[in-house]
């Protein structure tokens, strides 16, 4: 095929700087795609835009900067482009989009990569997009797992599913993603994939936790089985209709975020395990842990609905009640099944 007569690249715009940020970049980059580029900070992207590399996160990754552009205004980023990809950490979702008008998002295809929710709205981010810009239903698209942003930088094989209410806009990002080292498929429940999305972070956190209280291999087995359990109580709850929870899109995804070197959420819990404050932890981390913000807003979500939650209070109890770790896990050990 000559350069004349191949396909138009599409535009698309990436907002957030971290890992997963700069992994989504690296998967879209090999494929047919011209990338807008934000992030928030002025020396990451001075860097970036002379060496190629992201210095703050997955520094190995080479960025092709023949596709990548550079933008540290977020309003021009977005100019010109038919797809935008959300990419920061949840609770900062409202602050790093505040500029941001209806008329930036009018006409295009938001995706969040987001695994989080707002914290104090406790809504999903698809939700707030859709509330606070007007994007309507079918252009909100959500990039679930199971898959790990470092494996995607040293191309190990990894595969995305991507949730929305149009299939047809779900086909086409899940075709943009498709790389040797990525397979991607597609399914119509963004709610509860998202909503699943939202409650392994919680469970990994608490993997961790038990594993810095020193629980053992057996004890994770059984704490993630009854934790699918709690996550389909809740998912059906608030969100009731048919879904296969064995999925990868669900399943897959709780298991590499519980089990994984690479969990941020199951890093922290081992810190909070071992003894750290809450403070302690996160300044010691480099990363946001979404499950920390997570827990909080379903725990306040099911207040309303009363689905029986052991695994969700526990944290919840330990990082908001400051209730000692092995005080709750000796009390969720007694009930678990």
């Amino acid at each position: 095929m000559t350069p004349e007569n191949q396909p138009k690249p599409i535009n698309v715009a990436v907002i957030g700087g971290g890992s997963w940020a700069t992994a989504i970049t690296k998967i879209l980059s090999d494929g047919n795609v011209q990338i807008n580029w934000w992030m928030r900070s002025a020396e990451d992207l001075k860097h970036i835009g002379q060496f190629g590399r992201n210095p703050s996160y997955l520094s190995n990754v080479q960025i092709n900067l023949n596709k990548v552009k550079l933008y540290s205004n977020l309003t021009d980023a977005l100019t010109d482009v038919e797809i935008i990809v959300m990419a920061v950490p949840a609770a900062f979702v409202a602050d790093a989009i505040k500029e941001l008008t209806p008329e930036d998002f009018k006409g295009k295809t938001v995706v969040s990569a987001i695994k989080g929710m707002i914290p104090k709205e406790n809504i999903l981010v698809t939700e707030y997009i859709e509330k606070t810009y007007n994007v309507p239903k079918e252009n909100i698209l959500v990039i679930v797992g199971p898959c790990h942003a470092e494996e995607v930088a040293m191309e190990k094989q990894s595969y995305l599913t991507i949730g929305g209410y149009s299939l047809a806009n779900a086909k086409l990002f899940a075709h943009l993603l498709r790389t040797r080292y990525v397979k991607t498929s597609v399914i119509k429940d963004i709610d509860g994939a998202e909503y699943c999305a939202v409650m392994k972070n919680i469970v990994s956190l608490a993997c961790g936790i038990a594993r810095g209280l020193n629980y053992g291999d057996n004890f994770q087995a059984v704490l993630v089985s009854n934790a699918m359990q709690e996550i389909k109580r809740f998912i059906d709850a608030v969100d009731p209709m048919q879904r296969d929870l064995s999925a990868s899109a669900y399943l897959g995804d709780l298991l590499v975020t519980a089990y994984s070197q690479f969990s941020r959420n199951r890093t922290f819990g081992n810190m909070i395990g071992r003894g750290y404050s809450v403070k302690s932890a996160q300044m010691e981390m480099n990363m946001i842990a979404e499950g920390y913000y997570a827990v909080k807003c379903v725990y306040e979500i099911n207040r309303k609905y009363n689905v029986d939650m052991p695994i969700t209070t526990a944290t919840y109890n330990i990082l908001y009640e400051n209730i000692a770790p092995m005080v709750e896990f000796q009390l969720l050990s007694e009930n678990m099944k």
